[in-house]
């Protein structure tokens, strides 16, 4: 019988790498934050959500109650760097979009703008807000979702041509890797 180690403490080690995703909001103050979360996940596809786990004394938290829309974009692997520097600041004290030179654009159906640089964009109003913890998970309901042309297919990421992050921990990430199929029945 093989041996596990205790791992409870940090049992969401054994669920990383997750994929990344950077939350853009609209705030109190007027200014837009944007902040990288890899405890997301979709929920469902009638109705189409995603939720996303935001801490509760984060700026981010406060943004989606002043205003609670959201983009949830997806970057490729080449940002690491802007998307690590992203989730190293509050946007409370620091205007990340200006620090950090994000290229924002209008989205179609909500207020708070678009990354240009992401791969990939959801549009997304709160649905339901559940406190958990030290969290809040976010159900956001989908109301457009988009791609950017030729890297993506129907089923999925096309590998061949872009890559997302998955986030370990830290400042350690990680790239897909080897596509794997199960053998047929």
């Amino acid at each position: 019988m093989t041996q596990l180690e205790e791992f409870t403490g940090r049992f969401y080690y054994l669920l990383h790498p997750r994929p990344t995703i950077v939350l853009i909001t609209l705030c109190p103050d007027g200014r837009v934050n944007a902040m990288p979360a890899s405890w997301n996940t979709p929920v469902s596809e009638e109705p189409p959500t995603v939720a996303v786990a935001v801490d509760k004394e984060s700026y981010t938290h406060k943004c989606l109650q002043h205003h609670p829309e959201a983009t949830i974009n997806i970057p490729p692997a080449n940002l690491v760097d802007a998307v690590y520097a992203l989730g190293t600041v509050s946007g409370e004290e620091v205007d990340k979009v200006s620090k950090y030179g994000l290229k924002l654009q209008p989205s179609d159906t909500v207020k708070p703008p678009t990354w240009a640089d992401a791969i990939g964009v959801i549009e997304a109003k709160v649905m339901k807000a559940v406190d958990i913890g030290e969290v809040t998970l976010y159900i956001f309901q989908v109301l457009k979702a988009k791609a950017r042309k030729g890297v993506h297919t129907r089923y999925g990421w096309d590998f061949r041509k872009t890559n997302i992050l998955l986030h370990n921990a830290g400042r350690a990430f990680y790239k897909v890797g080897n596509l794997i199929l199960a053998k047929k029945k």
